[in-house]
C-alpha cells in the first residue's frame, strides 16, 4: 500500500478532527485497488487512475468525512442507470456516475469497512 507522503503532510498541517477516520478511510481505499494514485485535489485527498479521478475525499467543513466517487471533473453522457450496485445502501446518489459515501466517526468508518472496500473495487471496475 503506497500512501502518498505529500498527502500526509498536508493532514498533518491540518490538525483536523477526524483525522483518525481519514487516515483509515485513506488505508481502505488503496487497499481496494492498487490501481489508484493518491494526490490531492480539492483540497484533500484525491485518487486517480491514470489521470482520471475517481475519488475525492470531502474533508471541509470539518463536520464529517465524504468520499465522491465520480468520473472526473469534465460532465458526461449519464448511463441509463447507477454505475454500481450498492446492497449496503451507503451511498446516496447525486447522478447516476455520482455517490457520495458520508462518515461521521471511527465507528462508522469501521462498521462499513468491508462494504466500503467493495464500493471502491466496483467503482474502478465500472469506470476504468
Amino acid at each position: 500500500m503506497n500512501l502518498n507522503q505529500e498527502v500526509t503532510r498536508f493532514l498533518d498541517e491540518l490538525n483536523h478532527p477526524f483525522r483518525k477516520e481519514i487516515e483509515q478511510l485513506r488505508l481502505y481505499i488503496m487497499e481496494a485497488s492498487t490501481e489508484l494514485t493518491e494526490t490531492i485535489k480539492w483540497n484533500g485527498p484525491n485518487y486517480s487512475i491514470g489521470d482520471e479521478d475517481r475519488i475525492t475525499m470531502k474533508i471541509q467543513p470539518p463536520k464529517s468525512v465524504q468520499l465522491i466517487f465520480h468520473r472526473g471533473v469534465k460532465k458526461q453522457v449519464q448511463p441509463a442507470t447507477y454505475l454500481i450496485e450498492d446492497p449496503s445502501k451507503l451511498l446516496t446518489w447525486k447522478e447516476n456516475d455520482r455517490a457520495v459515501a458520508t462518515f461521521t466517526s471511527m465507528k462508522d468508518v469501521e462498521n462499513n469497512q468491508s462494504m466500503l472496500i467493495q464500493i471502491v473495487k466496483d467503482w474502478i471496475q465500472a469506470t476504468t
